[in-house]
């Protein structure tokens, strides 16, 4: 059975993911920009969910979407937008976050975006880059001040690098 506190930081993570998903989708449509060209669905669940994980860290959750964007972007630009390619750039993008210990498997979807959309440099810096860092900024935020109450001495991040 969950007790009550337990019950509350669960209610309190959610809280938070959907507040984060519905900034996400609002920011797709003030802006057009598409929500499946956007990353970061997985990773707001990972991060308000279980903010205590290894990859729901800060440098996990930033350096793993960067690098992984990066790996398709050098992939996509070298072999171009095929299936192949795509399932390429996964591999590689999962072998350069474990040895860079970023490793956030939601960044997994990153390089599959970029080849399959064949992005542009661009795309690393918005929204990757850009909607990394709001995402560590909102999770600090609701963490350390929203869901401070129901997770009692808890704060988020455990680290920052």
């Amino acid at each position: 059975m969950i007790d009550r506190d337990q019950m509350l930081a669960i209610l309190a993570g959610a809280a938070g993911g959907a507040v984060a998903i519905g900034s996400m989708e609002a920011f797709s449509a003030t802006t057009m920009y598409p929500l499946v060209a956007i990353p970061f669905a997985t990773s707001i669940v990972l991060v308000m969910g279980s903010p205590k994980a290894e990859p729901a860290q800060p440098r996990a959750l930033i350096g793993g979407h960067l690098l992984s964007t990066l790996v398709g972007l050098l992939v996509v630009k070298l072999c171009g937008p095929a299936p192949w390619a795509a399932a390429l750039a996964v591999g590689l993008a999962m072998i350069a976050m474990r040895l860079t210990n970023t490793f956030h498997p939601p960044a997994g979807i990153d390089p599959l975006v970029v080849v399959t959309n064949n992005m542009t440099w661009s795309f690393l810096v918005a929204p990757v880059g850009v909607g990394a860092l709001l995402l560590a900024l909102f999770a600090f935020a609701w963490h350390n001040i929203v869901a401070r109450g129901p997770n009692k001495g808890d704060t988020w991040p455990e680290r920052w690098w």
